[in-house]
């Protein structure tokens, strides 16, 4: 279903147009509402994150049994539980590999894992967005990492990757699997890792987990936020550990590093079992927990770990027939092969101020909200193709691209 301008407005419009008492910017405004497309998307939430609500998302549908209750309590422990189990099914995660809630997002879940596993060995930074960037800039100047072992940096500018053939087996591997803020992301199957190797790799997947297929016999730690592909809400990370980087945790301990509790991944030298079974680190939004599992059962609703890798292709694909129409558009991830279907960044042939004005003049329509590029990025913009889009809006978008690049020149 397709949203249509006011017929009443459009009506207005064209008496407007055809009146001799209206002033130049009125005459201009209602050119402007008469040339635009006739169908906007139904839902116009395009951002990167928080993202969209899956289709059909009624908040007073969630589950409430939790609310008011202990998350400690037997019925909070089985729902955090559930939340871990149909997380490892759709994700087909292996049964050996243990996955937790965590505190902080994405970031909280990362930042535990470098900080309680790295500086066992030496390392591989690889990174080609802000993300990324971070992640490096953490290792150096706060763990301090090239102070005991060597560091050793992989980079390359927005919309490329680094030759990530020359990381090192031997050595532990951080990368982002997608960079949401450079619409690019690894190649599939990522064999730039060797099966042999004998460092962990850690894998930011915050913008790919239920997107992407993810090569698990490659990825030792893998973390991701709610807030990304499933639409849910923020401030809880998920953590999932291989059995190689549970061995890391029970076998290293960081000279000269304390731990917040909230990062603290293991007691006497023992993991702890327990946050991998519902029993969280610190109190978790019950709340937020329950909008994970409805967004779990509509992953599950339309074919889980495939139908949702498939919503998100659809939608990326709409917009490579588009691009490929239009001269004045291109993608910021030039190669296929590592273009993301989730985040995807395109360049327009305006300057800064007039893609600043695009955007607004897009959101002052109601037709996208939040595509701008990220702060750090190419001056560009950023349309979120994530699996709880629906193809039909990113399809109701196109013609709007067209319309707001005609109407910032003039």
């Amino acid at each position: 279903m397709m949203r249509f301008p006011s017929s009443v407005a459009t009506l207005a419009a064209k008496r407007l147009i055809s009146s001799s008492n209206a002033t130049p910017a009125a005459f201009a405004g209602a050119m402007r509402m008469f040339s635009a497309p006739a169908v906007k998307p139904v839902n116009p939430e395009f951002s990167s994150g928080p993202c969209k609500k899956h289709p059909g998302y009624d908040m007073s549908k969630l589950d409430t049994q939790t609310h008011g209750r202990s998350h400690r309590s037997k019925i909070g422990k089985e729902r955090l539980a559930l939340a871990i189990s149909e997380t490892k099914e759709i994700l087909k995660i292996p049964d050996d590999y243990l996955v937790g809630i965590v505190p902080a997002s994405d970031t909280g879940a990362y930042e535990m894992a470098m900080w309680n596993m790295l500086g066992a060995r030496d390392i591989d930074i690889c990174h080609w967005e802000s993300f990324g960037k971070g992640w490096f800039a953490d290792a150096i100047s706060h763990l301090k990492l090239r102070d005991t072992v060597n560091v050793e940096e992989f980079t390359a500018d927005y919309g490329q990757l680094p030759d990530l053939h020359k990381t090192n087996p031997k050595n532990d591997l951080l990368f982002t699997f997608n960079g949401t803020t450079s619409g690019v992301r690894v190649p599939d199957g990522c064999d730039f890792i060797a099966d042999d190797r004998e460092g962990l790799t850690f894998c930011d997947a915050t913008s790919a987990c239920f997107a992407m297929n993810m090569p698990w016999e490659k990825l030792d730690v893998t973390t991701y936020s709610w807030q990304k592909v499933l639409g849910g809400e923020g401030a809880h990370g998920i953590l999932i550990l291989s059995p190689r980087a549970v061995e890391r945790i029970e076998s290293y301990t960081p000279e000269n590093r304390p731990l917040p509790k909230i990062f603290r991944l293991a007691k006497k030298g023992k993991i702890e079992a327990g946050i991998f079974k519902g029993a969280t680190i610190n109190t978790p939004s019950m709340l937020a927990v329950e909008d994970y599992i409805d967004a779990l059962a509509w992953a599950k609703s339309v074919g889980g770990l495939d139908g949702l890798i498939k919503i998100s292709q659809d939608n990326l694909k709409v917009i490579e027939d588009f691009v490929d129409e239009n001269k004045w558009i291109s993608f910021l991830a030039e190669d296929p092969a590592i273009r993301s279907s989730t985040s995807v960044c395109l360049k327009l042939d305006l300057t800064p101020d007039q893609i600043k004005a695009f955007v607004a003049l897009l959101d002052a329509e109601h037709v996208a909200y939040d595509i701008g590029g990220y702060r750090d990025a190419p001056p560009s913009i950023r349309i979120w193709c994530g699996s709880t889009v629906e193809t039909d809006d990113v399809k109701a978008l196109m013609p709007w691209l067209k319309w707001a690049f005609e109407e910032v020149q003039k």
